[in-house]
Parts: structure tokens; sequence; C-alpha cells
């Protein structure tokens, strides 16, 4: 009964081998029909001509791939649907902008997006700008960090969308890039190994040991201790035997932290042996060396090696760049002088609380800024600009009086347009919502162009007295400083205090004398020292 049994079982399975033989031989017989059919048809609609010509080699083509026996050839329409990807690319914004600096994004790769919806924030060398889809779809790739330099023209995200999508065509004379070789996947550095002999006693005759290095391995028990290239370059630098430091890495591998804090115990260590030696010998000998004319030893410090950085000139430093070359050029002549503010120190606290009431903070700047626009008004060829060819001055009708303000990402000017026509209280409400902007980086073309005069508050960080920059094509500036609470002489020779703030004044001397700045810094410091002249004098 069981021999039965077994032979049974042994014909079910030869049955089923021979069936799968039999599937196995049918199905390559339709996948070898199925490229016989593909090739036929390829051959009958494109008519491809087959020549040992080099020239017209199907395989030199381009446009062709030849994948699993197939041959495929490739067209270019100006529609697309590749995967249903496309490429978001950074569209010229105007101005002669070749690059921006990406500063942040509203998005991540994995979103969902929208039409119309915020994608990153740029800043160029003029204005911050915020860039928004023109697609629905989901966020495949981002090609740029924050802070990195994003050029026109290049794409800024990879979006998966759905249906056809309009893409450019490539110009026809043109043949497609060939593909670059994939780079191998980066590395890690490898590990060495350094065999540690042990000596029972040192000997003059015995050689020294020899360090065997060798590709990453693992740690083992013999006595070898991992380090990487970098950290035994650097104990070598520190003549440093590696075996003596305690490694914390894994594997019990030395890092460069565990270095350098072995480093630093020994130079303690030394120090320490240095301090408890009396050094009454030293110093006599060295005493008697300059005396007799010898030179002293050299004295080690201990001194823990920095690293230097390189930071990339960006965003606003790049327009800095180029706006102080363009300045420098222009031959500055500078005026200095002091202005008592203990009268308007008590104007401004009275008029601060008609600004409370509004919701507008009053400080010194808003009236300082109308006491300068008054006085432009009797000097305007410092609201004036001068040509590049420098064959005309043009004297600026709007005082546009700018206030050099420091952000997060660097010094701006901003300007208030229109001071002429403007109140304290609307210069002070204007002052306002450019610091709101400018701390929120918001700052665009509109509020950082035009300017016709500018006033620097260093003193609001501290400093006393200054050599401003004229920020071309304007023709001066001034530079306030803080306001010090000083002694000075009355007019019956008493020491009284005064709050007494210093200006700097730099002028272009091409079209500005130092009399017409003289006479200009007289008449605002008068208004600033009797308010009321001031009052008297606004339209």
């Amino acid at each position: 009964m069981l021999s039965k049994i077994i032979k049974r079982t042994t014909t079910t399975t030869n049955n089923n081998i021979y069936k799968n033989k039999i599937i196995q031989q049918n199905s390559k017989k339709k996948y070898s029909s199925f490229l016989n059919n593909v090739r036929k048809q390829y051959n009958k609609n494109i008519n491809i001509k087959y020549s040992n010509n080099n020239n017209n080699n199907i395989y030199n083509n381009r446009n062709e791939k030849f994948i699993n026996n197939i041959i495929f050839k490739h067209r270019y329409h100006t529609t697309s649907i590749v995967n249903g990807k496309v490429e978001f690319k950074l569209a010229d914004i105007g101005e002669g902008i070749a690059e921006v600096e990406v500063m942040q994004w509203f998005i991540k790769e994995g979103d969902t997006i929208e039409q119309f919806q915020n994608i990153c924030e740029v800043q160029s060398d003029k204005a911050t700008v915020e860039i928004t889809s023109r697609y629905d779809g989901v966020i495949t790739k981002v090609h740029y960090e924050v802070g990195e330099l994003a050029q026109v023209g290049t794409a800024l995200i990879d979006i998966e969308v759905e249906g056809e999508v309009e893409t450019e065509a490539p110009a026809s004379k043109k043949e497609p890039a060939a593909a670059k070789p994939t780079p191998p996947p980066a590395t890690t550095k490898p590990i060495e190994t350094i065999s540690v002999v042990q000596q029972s006693a040192p000997s003059h005759s015995s050689a020294p040991a020899a360090a065997t290095a060798t590709t990453s391995t693992p740690p083992s028990k013999g006595g070898k201790v991992l380090a990487t290239p970098a950290v035994r370059r650097l104990a070598t630098e520190h003549d440093v035997d590696i075996s003596t430091v305690l490694g914390t890495g894994k594997g019990g591998r030395v890092t460069k932290s565990d270095l350098l804090m072995y480093v630093q115990e020994k130079r303690n260590q030394h120090h320490a042996q240095q301090q408890q030696q009396p050094h009454t010998s030293t110093a006599t000998s060295t005493a008697n060396a300059v005396g007799s004319g010898e030179i002293p030893e050299k004295r080690n410090i201990n001194v823990v090696q920095g690293v230097d950085q390189d930071a990339p000139i960006r965003g606003i430093q790049r327009l800095m760049v180029q706006s102080m070359k363009e300045s420098l050029k222009i031959p500055h002549f500078g005026y200095y002088d002091e202005v008592d503010m203990t009268s308007l120190m008590e104007i401004r606290k009275m008029i601060s609380a008609v600004g409370e009431k509004e919701g507008i903070k009053i400080t010194y700047l808003p009236i300082m800024i109308k006491a300068a626009s008054a006085a432009l008004n009797e000097y305007p060829t410092l609201n004036s600009y001068v040509s590049k060819d420098e064959s005309t001055q043009t004297i600026k009708s709007a005082h546009n009086i700018g206030l050099a303000m420091d952000t997060p990402r660097g010094l701006l000017v901003p300007n208030v347009k229109n001071c002429e026509q403007r109140s304290i209280l609307d210069i002070a409400y204007e002052i306002n919502r450019l610091q709101a902007l400018g701390t929120a980086n918001k700052l665009g073309e509109e509020e950082l162009t035009g300017g016709t005069f500018t006033l620097s508050n260093i003193g609001s960080i501290g400093g006393t007295y200054a050599s401003p920059v004229i920020l071309a094509p304007q023709v001066a500036i001034g530079a306030l400083g803080k306001i010090r609470r000083v002694p000075r002489f009355d007019e019956n020779d008493n020491v009284v205090a005064a709050s007494m703030m210093s200006v700097s004044w730099s002028a272009d001397h091409r079209v500005i004398d130092g009399a017409t700045m003289a006479r200009f810094s007289n008449l605002w410091k008068d208004m600033l020292e009797n308010p009321e002249t001031m009052l008297v004098n606004l339209k």
C-alpha cells in the first residue's frame, strides 16, 4: 500500500515539472514573437534603412535607444507628460537680475501645492520677491537650500502634475547633450588601523614599530587603534602618539574632539608644572642676558590653531559692494559739529503724548528729518543728483530723505518720500512702517530707491563721530551720534549740564563747497536747539 502511494506521488510531481517546462517554453515563444512583431511594425512605420556606414548607423542616432532588443525613437513636442513631472523654473523678474538668493521656502518635498500658492521667497540686489506656483500637484524635489544663489532660468522645484504640461521645445539644430555618467555614491573616509607594538622596556637598539594602514575594518582586540586619516594627520602635527589617546567613537575610534581634548589636557598639565617651578632664576638669567646683549630664548605659549572660513558675498552684501565702489569715486569732504539737544528733549516729551493717542512712536529722528527738510528748502543744492558723466547737477524737488537701517539681512537705506509735505507725525508713522518692513525683511524696491538725501542714526548703536559715505548719485549725508550728558558753560560762564549730540556731515566736493555745508548745518542746528524757530518756519 505504501509503495503505491509513493509511486503515485512521484508520478504527480513529474507531471507538474513537465507542465512547468511546457509553460516556460510557450512564454519564451510568445515573447520572441512579440519582439518580432515590434521590429516589423517599427521598420514599417519608421522605414529604417540599415547600413554599415557609421553615419547611417542607427546606433549613432542620439534620438534613438536600443533597450532589450527593442529600438525606441525620441521625438520632441511643445507638450509633454513624462511621468507627469514638470520643472518649475525661476522666471526673469526684471531689472537685469541674473540670480537671486533663496531666503525661505514655504513648501517642502512631498507637499501638495495649488496654483498661486507661495513657493519661496527670494532676494535680489534690489528687492525681496515671493514666487508663486503655476501648477497644481505634488512637490517631488527642491533644488536649492536656503541661502543658496538660484540662477534665472534654472529649476527651483519639480512638481508631479496630472494631464499635459506645456514645456519649451528644444532648438531644432541643437543636439541634446550627452548623458553624463552617474557618479559613484559618496563613500566615507577610510578608517585606518594602527598596530601598536608594546615593549617591556625602552631600548636604543630596537627599531620603532611600523604602522600598518589598511582600509576600514572593524576594531579588534589585538591592540589596534581606529582613526581617520585626518585625525592621524592632526596627531602628527601635534606630535601625539595616537595610541595614548582614549577613543570615544564607535568601536573605540579616536575622533578629532578626542585628540584636541587630549592635546589641551597635556598643555594644561605642562602649564601647571611651569607655574609650580620657581621663576626667580629664569627672570634673573633673562635680565642678565638682556644686559649683556644676548638674545633671550623664545618663550612658547599655548596656542590652539583655529580654522579660517570663507563666507560668500551674497544678497545685501553684494549690493553694498557695488554701491560702495561707486560712492568711493566721489571726492568727500567732512564737516563736524555738536548740537545742544536739551530744549528738544523737552519738546519731544510733549509731542510724544500726541503720538501715543494715535499709536505712533515719536523719537528724535522724525524731528531731525523735518528740520533737515526745512533747511534743504534754503540750500536746495544739497538735495540733488550728479550725472554719471559729471555734466549735470539735477536739483530734486521732492525731499526723499533716507535713513540707514540695521536689518537682519544687513544695512539698508529706505527713504521717507516727500518729507517737505509731511508733518512730524506723518514722518514718524512712515519711519515706524519702514522699521517694521525691515525687521520682517520685506523692504522692496519702492522703499529702497529714489532717495535724495540721507541721515544715518549711528548714535542708536552707541557711536559718537563717524565718516559717512555718500550714497551715489546723492551729494550729501549726515551721521547722528548718541546724546551725551556733558558739562558746558552757559552765557554767564557757569558750568551746567547739557545734552549734546555730535553730527558728522559728508558732501560731494565736486558740486558742494564747505561754506554751503556749514551754513546748512548751522541752520539745521539752530532749529533743533530752538525748536520754536522750526515750528514757525514749518509750511
